[in-house]
């Protein structure tokens, strides 16, 4: 348990970063949407994406999960502290899925193939606002 608060501490950085990127990377997205026919607006989004997602999303989210896991394991008896962790981790996977959609729809605009509009991704860059608010109180309230 001595570094217990080190993991935890390291998992809260993470999924700020995780989210940041969840936040920002459908906002990317309207924009490349909404500019597709500009090329060069579109080369320079298309990087920014890419680079949030790859360089910064993944290793936060995987650190997020492997610090997740490790805080689990280290004090099992959080399952028998009520409800507030199982909301969490149903809310943080979605946020897994989530993550890995966002992923979907950076290869279909990498390679110019636009099935969603702009409207679509600024509403669908709600969706990770609603599971940080699920997730927040469950783990600060533990109902």
């Amino acid at each position: 348990m001595e570094y217990y608060l080190y993991v935890k501490a390291l998992h809260i950085v993470a999924f700020v970063a995780w989210m940041a990127v969840l936040f920002y990377l459908p906002r990317l997205f309207v924009y490349h949407t909404e500019n597709k026919d500009n090329s060069s607006f579109v080369d320079v989004v298309k990087i920014q994406e890419n680079k949030l997602y790859y360089f910064i999303g993944t290793p936060a989210i995987l650190i997020t999960i492997i610090t997740g896991i490790i805080m689990i394991v280290l004090n099992l008896e959080l399952f028998k502290t009520g409800a507030w962790l199982h909301v969490k981790l149903l809310f943080a996977f979605f946020l897994i899925v989530y993550h890995i959609d966002c992923g979907r729809h950076l290869k279909n605009l990498e390679n110019n193939i636009y099935k969603k509009s702009g409207k679509f991704y600024r509403f669908y860059n709600e969706i990770p606002t609603i599971a940080l608010f699920v997730i927040a109180f469950s783990a600060i309230i533990k109902f």
